[in-house]
Order: C-alpha cells, then structure tokens, then sequence
C-alpha cells in the first residue's frame, strides 16, 4: 500500500493555507462553503485524516481527506480551471473527486471534462439573521414558544467568549456530553475543546450563557464572509428548554454592539445525513441550502 500523500495538517501550516482559502472564499457573500477555513479543517483533521499537498510538490497546492461516506477527495487550493487537463489527472490518481466545489467554483468546468454531482447530506443550511430577532411567522411559532419558556425560568446573561468564560464553556460541554450519554472522545467533544482552548488563533467569536452564574450554553461562530457567520459549536444543557433558540437570537441581536460587524447570515453547516441534525437545522427554517458539489474527471 501506498504512503498517504502530503503531510499531516499542524499549526504550522495556518501561514501556508488559509490565504489561499481566503482567496477561494473571497466574493462568495453568503454562498460561502462553510468547510473553507483553516481552522475547520485543523479541527476536523482526525474525523478526515486531512493532509496537505503544498505546491513544492507538484505545483498545485490542496489538501487530501476524506469524506463522511468515505470518498477519497481533493480540496484544491487553486481554481480548478487553472490547471492543465493531465495535471488534473494526474492528482485524482489515488483520489475519487474534487470536493467542496461551490456553484461559482463549478460554473466555468466544462461538462465534457467533469462529472458534477452534490449529496444533501453535504449541503449547507443557510438562514436570514433577521429572521433570529424575533422568530416571527408561523413557522417559527414553536421558537418564540421556546424562548419564552426560558425567559419564564430564569433571567439568562450573556459574556463575550474569551479566557475568563473558557472554563464555563467547559463545563457545559461536558454537562453536555453527560446529557447526551457520551463517553469520552465521543460526538465532537475534542474538536469542541480545541475550539474552546485555541479561540483566539483560530478566529473563534461568540458567547457564553448563565443563569445565577450557572453556564447554561456557548455558541461559537466564525465569519466566513463579510456579515456570514458559520455556527461551529453550540452547547445547550437540556434542563433548560430553549436555550438553543435564546442563544441564537442572542448572537444576532448583539453580535454587531458587542464586536462591532453585523450578522446577515447564519450558516449552521452540513446535517450528515444524521436525521436528528435534519430535523433541528430544518426547524429553524433555513433560507437556502448551500450545495457542496463533487467534481469527477471523465477520463
């Protein structure tokens, strides 16, 4: 067996990596893939094995993973039409696809070369901050029933995430993993501690919740694009019902007084295919989805 391409992502490599992400997301508005960030990628390097290939190797820098069904891919660090037809082929030798693709990154491939194809399991919710403020509408009914039940129980307070609320983040997060009967190491609860402990270098925003100086949840988001927001972690202990949506509203509402830029959009990632996760980001109803699309050579 072959070794794995590349070289294992470290910290080190932010420096190499991230501008050219920066320069794939630049534009993209609220189409922006929400995987597109270094600090996604470093975070979820064991769940993908992601390696890095830089561009000393054979020119064209990308990074090798793999995804949740198991599909060898190539997120190039380049504009796919920038590369010659044998350079292309020759990449997707020991690989399957091209993936994430937006919709911009796929509109100039030539069907006769690519086969195109998106999973909804893949695909993005994205959803209007403004309809976060006060869950107006019929199909936010059950969300405004769910703040108010909250506010009802307690009189929750919100500090800015930072080194002096990282141990209440900690404590809902494993509150959390308690609730949900998980062992150690289980669901996302390393990404999140790495998330909590490395904020700051990783470009990491949002709040912690309390009530009578109990931590109740955090969110914490990342800005893809000006005004467009991935959520990537929330914690919500269930004793108290509706802090999931108290939360969100919460970032909207206050994000911009407290950081001074403003929340258009909220991306809360891709669902798995895992129904549970459909059902929640679905209730929330989502504005659009961001499809992430797999681009196969026709060989």
């Amino acid at each position: 067996m072959s070794a794995a391409p590349g070289r294992p992502l470290s910290l080190s490599l932010r420096e190499a990596i991230e501008p050219a992400l920066a320069r794939l997301r630049a534009g993209s508005g609220e189409g922006c893939l929400s995987d597109l960030t270094f600090s996604n990628l470093w975070l979820f390097r064991a769940a993908h094995d992601y390696r890095y290939i830089g561009p000393e190797d054979d020119g064209w820098p990308r990074i090798s993973g793999r995804t949740y069904d198991g599909t060898r891919h190539l997120a190039p660090l380049f504009a796919l039409p920038e590369a010659p037809p044998e350079a292309l082929a020759t990449m997707l030798e020991d690989h399957d696809c091209f993936y994430p693709l937006s919709r911009r990154d796929v509109e100039g491939l030539s069907a006769d070369r690519f086969a195109l194809s998106a999973s909804p399991d893949d695909a993005d919710y994205l959803y209007d901050a403004s309809r976060f403020a006060d869950y107006a509408g019929r199909a936010l009914a059950w969300k405004r029933s769910q703040v108010r039940q909250l506010l009802a129980q307690c009189t929750p307070r919100a500090e800015a995430f930072g080194p002096a609320s990282a141990g209440a983040a900690l404590r809902v997060l494993e509150a959390w993993m308690a609730q949900k009967g998980k062992a150690a190491g289980e669901a996302d609860e390393a990404p999140c501690r790495a998330a909590i402990a490395d904020a700051a270098a990783l470009g990491l925003e949002g709040f912690v919740h309390f009530a009578h100086d109990e931590p109740l949840g955090f969110v914490l988001a990342q800005e893809l694009q000006p005004g467009v927001f991935a959520m990537r972690f929330a914690k919500g202990l269930d004793s108290h019902a509706g802090i999931y949506p108290h939360m969100f509203q919460h970032f909207c509402q206050q994000f911009e007084a407290r950081f001074g830029r403003p929340v258009r959009w909220l991306n809360f990632e891709q669902d798995m295919g895992i129904a549970g996760f459909r059902r929640s980001k679905r209730s929330y109803a989502p504005a659009a989805m961001v499809q992430k699309f797999r681009a196969r050579l026709l060989r």
